[in-house]
């Protein structure tokens, strides 16, 4: 079905103005408008390792739909997100897609076609580059316009998910971060192209003769000294009153390396991880792993799974969906669990004081629940189900058949 078609059966879906014939929309997946491909991206590594980290991460999230903390799983919301979110991707592609357009240029973009029945249907990311927001002046609704090659199409916000980083209140557009760092990235690209420059030299010297020669014995000189030059070495006769000086490279290794800590510390602010995460060994200062994925979680990606979850709640459930309790989530808790000591005395903590079910810990681990008395809540005592007569725990008996322990 063309996108056209689907569009018409929509009664909050995009008002869309085509300058052409029928257009399927999904051939806009992955396509450079202009011709624009961020070199910065491409050839900055440190930039693209904070990219990269940060959008694996997010993308890596499990992602549920809880409705009053009980996961909902026949939602087709859900089913669309953590699935099939086009023909073409799944959910992993799909975050990583925005992650990456968010992170690039300060803004990403996907597009949500719903059905007859206003569920959505496809999530479509597009280029940030062709897309622009504006505030239409009759109902001072957001609207965005989505320019194409030959095609314009308008989208209303409801139906468009955007996540971006920071922007001031005149504005809805993300700040693109690789602005920000335009200057440390320039600085970094002088230093690297200076030093390549340098390495790249070939050896230089000087030959000093005390006497004057003349052109003959000059040119005799030059020749032979060209063939040491060729060999890459060998036998060069120093004749008595005659001097050869190498010119040293002006290349220092301090400098590179001064120059790489400055900019990975920037970027680091920039994208507000810590830049221990870039490979700093001098920026760590976290006495503990576990300390060091506390701040990351905290300070960078509790606010970016917020902004999404937001995003979804809001485009992808309905009005009726969010009064009955439901809610997008992605689970952090696998991030903060720490080493096998850490999970370990977590685990005991909050099984011996009745806060979690022995199969809940299980599955945490990935193993498979046992159900049964694995299934009840336990309280220290030591241990008994927490229904349990209170008179009956100091008995002998056993509170699983009754006879004695």
């Amino acid at each position: 079905m063309k996108f056209w078609q689907r569009v018409k059966v929509s009664a909050y879906s995009a008002y869309v103005s085509w300058k052409g014939a029928g257009y399927n929309f999904t051939n806009w997946i992955g396509r450079t408008f202009w011709g624009i491909d961020n070199g910065q991206l491409a050839t900055n590594e440190t930039i693209f390792s904070v990219i990269s980290r940060l959008a694996n991460t997010v993308s890596a999230l499990p992602i549920k739909l809880h409705q009053n903390y009980k996961l909902v799983t026949d939602h087709q919301a859900y089913d669309t997100l953590v699935n099939e979110p086009n023909q073409n991707m799944n959910s992993f592609d799909l975050l990583n897609a925005l992650e990456v357009s968010r992170n690039e240029s300060g803004n990403g973009y996907a597009v949500i076609l719903r059905d007859i029945r206003q569920q959505a249907h496809e999530i479509i990311p597009l280029d940030p580059s062709c897309v622009t927001e504006f505030i239409n002046r009759d109902d001072g609704a957001l609207w965005y316009k989505v320019q194409g090659e030959t095609n314009t199409m308008y989208v209303h916000n409801s139906d468009m998910l955007h996540v971006k980083h920071i922007r001031g209140p005149s504005r809805w557009r993300g700040i693109n971060p690789l602005k920000v760092l335009s200057n440390t990235i320039k600085y970094d690209k002088a230093v690297q192209e200076f030093s390549l420059s340098e390495m790249e030299k070939k050896e230089s010297f000087i030959l000093k003769y005390k006497a004057n020669v003349d052109t003959e014995m000059r040119d005799r000189i030059i020749s032979d000294f060209r063939r040491f030059y060729a060999e890459n070495g060998g036998i060069l006769f120093q004749e008595p009153g005659v001097e050869i000086d190498k010119l040293q490279k002006q290349y220092f290794a301090s400098d590179t390396l001064a120059s790489e800590r400055i900019t990975r510390s920037r970027v680091a602010n920039v994208f507000n991880v810590p830049v221990s995460f870039l490979n700093d060994v001098e920026g760590g200062s976290m006495s503990s792993n576990e300390q060091m994925m506390i701040q990351f979680v905290n300070m960078t990606l509790l606010p970016i799974v917020r902004q999404y979850e937001h995003e979804f709640n809001r485009k992808l459930l309905t009005s009726e969906d969010r009064k009955r309790g439901m809610y997008f989530k992605f689970n952090l808790g696998g991030l903060l669990r720490g080493d096998t000591s850490a999970r370990t005395q977590f685990y005991q903590a909050m099984l011996r004081s009745g806060a979690m079910k022995p199969d809940e810990v299980r599955m945490l681990e990935d193993l498979a629940p046992m159900g049964g008395m694995a299934d009840v809540l336990w309280i220290s005592g030591d241990l008994y189900p927490q229904e349990m007569d209170p008179t009956l725990r100091k008995s002998n008996k056993s509170p699983i058949e009754g006879g004695e322990i």
